[in-house]
């Protein structure tokens, strides 16, 4: 299981550990009043007092229609009362042998946002099932549950769009104004990176210009042309900045990746580098020809690869 998955299904352990006792108590109290619409009512307007990141609360039959109206912490919305929701995601999961579902993440159809439901199964006293209880949730109202996920440092191989891989061989690399300067325009994002704070670069060899983000100013992006990237006089527009103790990247690595990307760059006239990009903290490089492919690796991955390697598998 990838980090991003991983990290979800924490989240949802968290949220199930917090949800699945008061909506099991609830539960109970809607079974005695079972199917009094006002009495449903007045106890789900008592019970979303214990919920304050609850969007709406309900109760459906086992066929999944609402028999009784939607109550929010606004009030009631008596519209939804009889409404079929027996088509809707959450009702479509089977519910495991507790009784209790928190629902994949959905987009909810009043307000469009990420929403994820918990039913709670409801039985009468002699163990038969009424309904259920269910309790929408806008993602955003609920309380964090961790911390930011950590992105995979794993080989990834994502194919591009088929058209133009379709079409690679019938294709040429056009030499590009930054093909030209290829030199003096590594020297100088080698320079940005080992010297002048620029820990995140993507560099587009076709279009002839790099986006960079820097140390000092880390939320906006800085487009360089084809003109800046070969001029160094551009390294003086970039203030002076230790190289990052937390770069995963060694400074010395530097210079033989941007070495390496220009050899895959002029290797073929076919099966050429379009983009490149190098983050210094999660020591990540990404490369797309033109086949459209893209690969993801860390940077000694990268390092460990011969040309022969790259054009071999680059689709």
């Amino acid at each position: 299981m990838d980090m991003l998955r991983s990290t979800i299904e924490e989240q949802r352990r968290r949220l199930e550990s917090r949800l699945h006792e008061p909506l099991a108590r609830a539960a109970e109290r809607l079974s005695v009043v079972w199917p009094d619409r006002q009495a449903l009512d007045d106890q789900l307007q008592a019970f979303i007092q214990e919920l304050p990141e609850c969007t709406f609360l309900y109760a459906l039959n086992t066929g999944g229609i609402q028999v009784s109206d939607n109550i929010s912490h606004a009030g009631l919305l008596t519209s939804h009362f009889g409404r079929d929701r027996s088509q809707r995601p959450y009702l479509k999961e089977v519910v495991p042998a507790d009784g209790f579902l928190l629902s994949e993440a959905y987009i909810s159809l009043l307000g469009r946002r990420p929403s994820l439901t918990a039913l709670q199964l409801i039985r009468d006293a002699e163990g038969t099932a009424l309904g259920f209880l269910g309790a929408d949730f806008d993602l955003r109202n609920l309380p964090d549950t961790g911390s930011l996920y950590e992105e995979s440092t794993e080989w990834r191989q994502i194919k591009g769009d088929p058209s133009i891989r379709g079409q690679v061989f019938t294709q040429t690399r056009t030499e590009s104004q930054l093909d030209h300067d290829m030199d003096a325009v590594l020297s100088v994002l080698e320079e940005l990176f080992t010297e002048r704070g620029v820990f995140q670069c993507v560099l587009h060899f076709s279009s002839s210009r790099a986006t960079v983000w820097t140390l000092d100013d880390p939320y906006r992006y800085r487009i360089l042309t084809h003109d800046a990237l070969s001029d160094p006089d551009t390294c003086l527009a970039f203030p002076r900045k230790s190289y990052p103790e937390k770069a995963l990247v060694p400074a010395e690595a530097i210079a033989r990746i941007l070495e390496n990307l220009k050899v895959l760059r002029f290797a073929d006239e076919t099966v050429y580098l379009r983009s490149s990009s190098i983050n210094l903290f999660n020591g990540m490089i990404s490369l797309t020809f033109s086949c459209d492919g893209s690969h993801y690796m860390t940077w000694d991955d990268f390092l460990d690869r011969s040309c022969d390697f790259w054009l071999g598998g680059a689709g």
